[in-house]
C-alpha cells in the first residue's frame, strides 16, 4: 500500500451546498482505499492504496464524486513521495504561510507562464519549481490581482492551497 494526496478544486456542489469531509472519506473508502483523513474542510484527503498512476487514482475519485454527488470536479492526486517533495521545494518557506501559496498543476507548467503571470503581478513573488506555481503573496492573497489569472482556462487543472494546508498534510504522511 501506497500513501497519496487528493486535492479538490471545489468543495461547493451547488447553492449553499458544501461537501462534508466526513462524506469524502466516506466515498473514498468505497473505492478500496485505506486510513482515509482530511484536512480543513476544503477537500485534501490523505489516503493508502494500491500503487496506482495517479491520473488512473483521479479518474477513479472524479467519476465517483460525480455519480455519488452529481457534480463533476477536478481531483488533483500525488504519491505521498511527491507531496514531501513539493512541501520540502517550497521557495518561499521563510514567508508567512498564509501568504505563501501553491497551484498544484495536473500538467506541469513550463518557465514560460512567468513570463504571461508578470502583467497580473504587484509585490508578489512567483516561482515555477517541479511544474508547480508557487506565489508568495507578501500580504492576503484575496487583494492580488494575480488570482485572476490563476483559472483553469489560462493555466490547466490545478488547485491552490496555502502553505499551511501544504505543511500539515505533508505532516499527516510523516
Amino acid at each position: 500500500m501506497n500513501d497519496y494526496v487528493a486535492l479538490l478544486h471545489s468543495i461547493v456542489l451547488g447553492a449553499g451546498k458544501r461537501l462534508i469531509m466526513a462524506d469524502l472519506r466516506a466515498l473514498a473508502e468505497e473505492l478500496g482505499f485505506t486510513d482515509c483523513r482530511t484536512l480543513v474542510a476544503t477537500g485534501n484527503l490523505v489516503f493508502r492504496a494500491e500503487a496506482a498512476p495517479v491520473r488512473e487514482i483521479e479518474d477513479r475519485l472524479e467519476r465517483a464524486f460525480e455519480d455519488r454527488f452529481g457534480k463533476h470536479v477536478d481531483i488533483l492526486v500525488r504519491s505521498g513521495g511527491d507531496w514531501l517533495k513539493l512541501a520540502a521545494d517550497n521557495p518561499f518557506a521563510k514567508g508567512n504561510p498564509p501568504d505563501v501559496c501553491v497551484r498544484v498543476m495536473r500538467e506541469p507548467l513550463g518557465e514560460g507562464i512567468l513570463g504571461f503571470l508578470d502583467k497580473y503581478r504587484r509585490q508578489e513573488t512567483i516561482a515555477v519549481i517541479g511544474g508547480d506555481l508557487w506565489i508568495d503573496f507578501k500580504g492576503k492573497p484575496s487583494g492580488s490581482r494575480l488570482l485572476s489569472a490563476l483559472t483553469t482556462r489560462r493555466l490547466g487543472i490545478g488547485t491552490t492551497r496555502n502553505a499551511n494546508t501544504v505543511n500539515g498534510l505533508a505532516e499527516m504522511l510523516r
